[in-house]
């Protein structure tokens, strides 16, 4: 018999898991600048050591859910995690740049299970009245992950090597195993038949639609190769849909769209990475390229993103109960978009206090709007279909993401381009400058051109001023469809689902 103090504490162990993968989406910026010198990696190189993650990721989530619902999420998520683990280690170990690709790879298949299948055993753990609780533990546990990777990468590059930031995983990975194997009870979804042509159209598409926004990403909106590669990766993904339609067992029930928790919950929470990990992606390098700081100095500035997280969450959590998720998550994004035109009144020289108020409400209100917003999504699932459908919620959340650094990094680079002032300079020495920031502030020094390093850092903010307006519109937009989309209620208690999904 499944105690209420060992739910919990399976709890734990899923929420430590999930953090080490929210870590390790985000540590390795920090170590670039390394892993290019130790391991003679070039710009392509360093682009894929972050890409061949992803796009794994991406690509697994869905089967990952399915077989997890066939198999055993218990057995899945202990084998998941002793992958993440080896991964980890064949990583901070790797020789070449070409092991290391391979090893983020691997790591990407063990976080594609562990992402889904750990929420989906919320499902099958906690009845209605407990599952907010712990879906807001849960939800903050990966979300903190990823402002900590470079605070805690940051400290390690600076008193250790670069395997380091891998290695962390380990001893996570250690305790996760032994707290699921003692305290998670096995459970599985519905016995289906598996859906191949689902697996495929839908790990293909995909995996194209995310390699296309990262490439334009960095190649510009304008690059043939990236448009043509998100279109094919669209239409996979719309023969996805027609053959979900048709198909006798499908990868994905499109019935679960019809209910707006589930609707509302999926989009909503896809809003919030957006604006997330695209907020991530410009505040290292402001820290960093224009405010000097080391790796582990950037990582400290981001703390107030982590302590608005922990209290939006745990007032969301209550407040929720109360109003509904409708009003919280509505007056989560509501609260980004205000901290994101905050923001967008940064300057080069703007002090570090105004900076951590306006990083603090985004935090905060992101707290308010990821728990409720996947809470909501979950809670519309049956526990049979937990694993594949928390996994097309993750899917939704990682391609949001990138979709997210994507375009605001896009529309800072564009900006920053246009406004930095390379007048004077050869055309090699130009070239560099609007190719980065961090390119920019180096020439500068070299050449010692106050003018342009002060040029440089302008331009930059000016940049990120302009995506956080792109962010707060957004974040705007997503506070409206929240009132349209979420039901006025909260969801009425369900029945007790423990019972009915252990095996």
């Amino acid at each position: 018999m499944l105690t209420s103090t060992s739910r919990w504490y399976a709890l734990a162990a899923m929420a430590l898991s999930t953090l080490a993968v929210g870590l390790d989406t985000t540590v390795l910026s920090v170590a670039l600048p390394t892993l290019a010198r130790d391991l003679d990696a070039s710009t392509g190189d360093l682009q894929w050591f972050t890409t061949a993650y992803l796009l794994v990721l991406a690509a697994a989530l869905l089967p990952a859910g399915l077989l997890g619902d066939r198999l055993g999420r218990k057995r899945m998520l202990i084998g998941a995690l002793v992958l993440f683990g080896a991964a980890s280690v064949a990583c901070a170990y790797a020789q070449t740049s070409a092991q290391l690709i391979g090893a983020r790879a691997v790591l990407g298949l063990g976080a594609a299970v562990i992402m889904p299948l750990s929420g989906a055993v919320l499902t099958t753990l906690f009845d209605a009245r407990e599952r907010a609780r712990a879906m807001s533990i849960w939800v903050t546990a990966s979300a903190l992950g990823i402002p900590l990777g470079p605070l805690l990468g940051g400290w390690l590059l600076d008193n250790f090597w670069w395997g380091s930031v891998f290695l962390i995983n380990v001893p996570v990975v250690v305790a996760g195993v032994i707290a699921l194997a003692v305290w998670l009870p096995s459970s599985r979804g519905e016995s289906a038949r598996l859906d191949l042509p689902g697996i495929v159209l839908s790990t293909a598409g995909l995996v194209a639609v995310t390699y296309g926004i990262i490439e334009a990403g960095s190649r510009g909106w304008s690059d043939v190769r990236s448009l043509v590669t998100m279109a094919a990766g669209v239409v996979l993904l719309a023969g996805f849909v027609l053959w979900q339609r048709r198909a006798s067992s499908p990868l994905v029930d499109l019935a679960l769209f019809r209910n707006r928790a589930f609707t509302g919950g999926a989009v909503l929470a896809t809003v919030a990475s957006f604006a997330m990990l695209g907020l991530l992606f410009s505040l290292p390098q402001l820290f960093s390229a224009v405010g000097g700081e080391d790796a582990f100095g950037s990582g400290i500035r981001l703390l107030p993103v982590i302590g608005g997280l922990l209290v939006g969450a745990r007032v969301g959590e209550k407040l929720a109960s109360a109003l509904g998720a409708r009003v919280v998550i509505a007056g989560g994004l509501a609260l980004i978009a205000v901290a994101s035109l905050l923001g967008a009144r940064t300057s080069a020289t703007t002090g570090y206090g105004y900076i951590a108020v306006w990083i603090t409400l985004t935090g905060i209100g992101l707290g308010l709007t990821m728990p409720p917003a996947l809470a909501a999504a979950i809670g519309a699932l049956s526990p049979a279909r937990a694993g594949i459908g928390n996994a097309l919620l993750q899917a939704l959340r990682q391609v949001g993401g990138a979709i997210g650094v994507a375009v605001l990094g896009t529309v800072l680079n564009s900006a920053y381009r246009s406004h930095v002032d390379v007048a004077g300079l050869p055309a090699a020495a130009a070239s560099a400058v609007r190719e980065s920031v961090t390119a920019g502030v180096a020439v500068a020094a070299q050449t010692g051109s106050d003018g342009l390093g002060a040029s440089v850092r302008e331009a930059f903010a000016y940049g990120m001023d302009r995506s956080l307006i792109v962010a707060g519109v957004l974040a705007a937009v997503g506070a409206v469809l929240a009132l349209v989309l979420m039901p006025a209620r909260p969801a009425e208690a369900q029945p007790e689902v423990l019972a009915e999904s252990l095996v």
